[in-house]
C-alpha cells in the first residue's frame, strides 16, 4: 500500500456478529482502531459524538430507524466524520439515497476483506470509495437523470473546474482550501454552485461525473 495513514472507526450495525467480524478484521490492521460499537441509531450517533472516530461504516437497513435516517441524523448534528454505507444492498435507489444524505462512500457487504481494508484507507486518505461493481450502476444513473453534459461544463467557472478535479482525486474540503490557497467556507460556497450548475446531488457524484468527463 502505497499511502496510509491511522484512522479511529466507528461500527453502526445491528448484527451483533458482524460487527465482531469486522472489528476483528479491523484490529489485524496497525492503522486502523474501532474505538466505538452501536446496534441502534440513536447508539450510534452518541457514539460517534463522544468518540469524533475518522471514519464511521454504517448498515442501511436496522430497525426502527434505517441508515438512511441514522446518516441524516450523524449530519444534522454536526458529526463531521467520513460516512461509509455498508450494506449489502446493491440498490441504485439505496445508493443514490445514501449519497444524497450525505455519505462519502457505499460498500457491499460481500467484498473480500482485505478489500474492505484497503478502502477504509483510501477514506482515511479523503478519497471516495464506492464497491466496483456500483460504479457503473452510479454512472448510467447520473447519464439517465440529466441531458446535456456539454452545456454543463460550460457554465463552470475556471474555479470551479480546478475544484471538481480536486474532488475527483478525493480531497475533501479542508485540503481543497489549503491548495487552492482559499477559505473552507469559500471552498464550500463554490461547491455549492458545481452541484446546482451540475444538477448533481453529492461529492461523490461529482466525482463519478468528473471520471466520465475526462476531468478526474
Amino acid at each position: 500500500m502505497s499511502e496510509s495513514v491511522s484512522a479511529t472507526i466507528v461500527l453502526i450495525d445491528d448484527h451483533p456478529l458482524l460487527r465482531k467480524g469486522v472489528k476483528q478484521l479491523i484490529e489485524l490492521d496497525d492503522d486502523l482502531s474501532v474505538v466505538g460499537e452501536a446496534s441502534n441509531a440513536i447508539e450510534g450517533v452518541k457514539i460517534s459524538k463522544e468518540t469524533e472516530p475518522d471514519l464511521i461504516l454504517l448498515d442501511l437497513n436496522m430497525p426502527d430507524i434505517n441508515g438512511i435516517e441514522t446518516l441524516k441524523m450523524l449530519r444534522d448534528e454536526d458529526v463531521s466524520s467520513r460516512i461509509i454505507v455498508f450494506t449489502v444492498s446493491d440498490n441504485e435507489e439505496d445508493v443514490v439515497a445514501a449519497l444524497k444524505a450525505g455519505a462519502d462512500g457505499y460498500l457491499l457487504k460481500d467484498m473480500e476483506p482485505e478489500e474492505l481494508l484497503e478502502r477504509l484507507h483510501q477514506a482515511a486518505l479523503g478519497k471516495v470509495v464506492i464497491s466496483d461493481k456500483l460504479t457503473t450502476l452510479l454512472a448510467q444513473a447520473l447519464q439517465s437523470g440529466r441531458s446535456s453534459n456539454k452545456a454543463d461544463i460550460s457554465s463552470l467557472t475556471p474555479r470551479e473546474k480546478q475544484i471538481i478535479k480536486l474532488i475527483a482525486g478525493g480531497l475533501p474540503n479542508k485540503l481543497i482550501a489549503r491548495k487552492l490557497n482559499i477559505t473552507e467556507g469559500t471552498v464550500k460556497v463554490h461547491v455549492k454552485h458545481l452541484l446546482k450548475k451540475l444538477r448533481l446531488r453529492s461529492r461523490v457524484e461529482v466525482a463519478v461525473w468528473a471520471v466520465q468527463e475526462g476531468l478526474g
